[in-house]
């Protein structure tokens, strides 16, 4: 057997096909001793690409070689479904596990396939579409975690609750990278030799520990395979659960890359995006490559084409027309950046505006109408976002974006021409509508920040009218005046000045906070600066409190205390 030299000195075996025979044999015996060695349930993390075909195949033959006595223990095999998967292949996971749990049942193999999700406020529509999160990115790539980390991880620690530890079967290989591989030797655990106590003929397989989840060792048994090899297996022995591999290899062929989208379970493990088959809204690289691919290679995928318009829409590196100059909690956070060698202190956009929330779910219950019409018969009922997350959204825009004009059903409407059914008790009952936000627009004219007020202190109004104590109204209002009383231009200045008080105050730059403080409190602001917490900036140094420099400070006026006058 000849060893072939990999990059950064990984090596990896070079076997002719009698000898991947003989070595999956080997494997087979491995995975029997390790299954019957302990009663620590498998969980089998299973994509439907290759890598993660061949792995459970693997698994599969292995123990239906098994006596029926032997099969004890519960094999998990585990899928996550982030609601924006390529759909041919989320229709492609969905059919193989249906085949997977009535075939198992027929041989009395002890698998039970379980579609993982994740929460409604946590999906890739509600955050972008409900929350106005900005498109993911390489420095905020929030979506992994949220879509495919977050359910399988659930997954898992719910099994150790019940069983106190757990072996995780993925199929996760030496030759996809470099960091994978490094990332492997670096959380290995020992070799099954060890653990097994075997003869020498057996694979020197590793179990690794979960870099996220304790009590989890991870088992990759086709570790070292080369792509050639994962793909003779997946031709030459058949499906155990009667899934066509062949057509699994005309699926691959249809596009370009080379990786799959794995089960990820922590933040070490690539995500989808530079995976052949991942989410179709990835913005995390520049194009989508498999799906270009597949519209391209396959009249019968051209339906997909409005999918591909949207995820090009998306990908839009510099949006900040799109999004709020402030953060989404309401403040404007300020960075340092070059601009031609001189630095620049600007503030970091937040989330997308209402116009755009409301422009990217027309854009999409549009494309979600146009391919039910023109997609193939078996991908006519395709859901691009459904009901329940339409449902979140809603919830978010009323209550916590005081949009109280209530657009979603009006928009569904118009998209869908059918009338919008919110499976959420009470969710149509409203004191405002659409007619006082009309009215609203009309009084505040063109000031989108004087609308934004008024809605909040209407709609925080509304929201505490029903409590029989209304403890914290108060703070609450403040609160909307914190965030929405002033102009862009205003709140960027101010945040530039606390920016530099703050920086004085740790310098215990005495006359720097006097100079800033007093000249604040001569404008026609002052008030509203005295009201702002967040200037209340200690220099321990210098022993100096900025907020006492005026007298103003201790009449500071706030919603209770003009109530309530002593």
């Amino acid at each position: 057997m000849t060893i072939a030299q990999q990059p950064e000195n990984k090596i990896q075996q070079t076997r002719t096909v009698a000898e991947l025979v003989d070595y999956i044999q080997a494997l087979t015996t491995e995975i029997q001793e390790l299954y019957c060695l302990d009663e620590i349930p498998w969980v089998v993390g299973y994509s439907g690409g290759k890598d993660s075909t061949a792995t459970l195949q693997l698994i599969w033959n292995a123990i239906a070689a098994l006596p029926v006595e032997k099969r004890k223990k519960t094999i998990h095999v585990i899928t996550t479904d982030t609601l924006v998967e390529n759909p041919v292949v989320s229709v492609w996971v969905r059919k193989s596990l249906e085949r997977m749990r009535v075939t198992a049942k027929e041989q009395k193999m002890p698998i039970e396939p379980h579609l993982l999700q994740p929460e409604i406020k946590e999906t890739f529509w509600v955050s972008l579409i409900g929350k106005g999160y900005p498109t993911p990115r390489g420095k905020f790539r929030w979506c992994t975690d949220r879509l495919k980390i977050h359910p399988s991880n659930r997954f898992v620690r719910d099994v150790v609750r019940v069983n106190g530890e757990v072996i995780l079967v993925l199929g996760t290989r030496k030759a996809e990278s470099i960091k994978r591989a490094i990332s492997m030797e670096k959380h290995q655990a020992g070799s099954l030799k060890d653990r097994l106590i075997s003869d020498s003929s057996s694979p020197t397989s590793l179990l690794y520990h979960s870099a996220s989840l304790p009590n989890s060792l991870i088992y990759s048994p086709i570790e070292d395979w080369r792509t050639d090899e994962v793909w003779i297996y997946l031709n030459q022995w058949q499906n155990p659960w009667k899934y066509s591999n062949k057509d699994l290899f005309t699926m691959y062929r249809g596009a370009t890359a080379d990786n799959e989208c794995p089960l990820v379970v922590d933040t070490s493990t690539a995500s989808c995006g530079d995976s052949r088959f991942g989410c179709w809204v990835c913005t995390i690289v520049s194009k989508d490559k498999s799906m270009e691919a597949m519209i391209q290679n396959d009249e019968e995928k051209e339906w997909m084409q409005p999918l591909l318009d949207i995820r090009n829409e998306l990908d839009n590196r510099d949006d900040r027309d799109k999004r709020d100059f402030r953060r989404i909690w309401g403040e404007v956070q300020l960075f340092e950046r070059q601009i031609d060698g001189e630095a620049s202190i600007e503030p970091i956009y937040g989330p997308y505006t209402k116009y755009w929330r409301e422009y990217w779910l027309r854009q999409l219950l549009e494309a979600q109408t146009k391919t039910r019409r023109t997609a193939p018969e078996n991908m006519r009922d395709i859901t691009l976002i459904t009901l329940e997350e339409m449902s979140e959204i809603r919830r978010i825009w009323l209550e916590e974006k005081h949009e109280f004009d209530d657009s979603l059903p009006r928009i569904y409407q118009e998209v869908t021409g059918e009338e919008f059914q919110d499976p959420r008790p009470g969710a149509d009952y409203s004191l405002l509508g659409r007619d006082e936000w009309a009215v609203l627009e009309e009084i505040c004219a063109d000031d989108s920040m004087h609308l934004e007020l008024m809605a909040k202190l209407l709609d925080t109004e509304r929201q505490f009218r029903k409590m029989s104590r209304r403890v914290g109204i108060y703070d609450t209002l403040e609160k909307c005046f914190a965030t929405s009383s002033r102009s862009k231009d205003e709140a960027v200045k101010n945040a530039h000045l606390k920016r530099d008080l703050k920086t004085a105050a740790e310098q215990g730059d005495i006359e720097k906070v006097k100079q800033l403080t007093l000249a604040d409190f001569a404008t026609p602001d002052t008030q509203a600066m005295s009201n702002d917490k967040s200037l209340r900036v200690y220099a321990p140094d210098a022993k100096v409190d900025a907020t006492n420099l005026t007298k103003s400070d201790a009449q500071t006026k706030t919603w209770g205390n003009m109530k309530f006058k002593k």
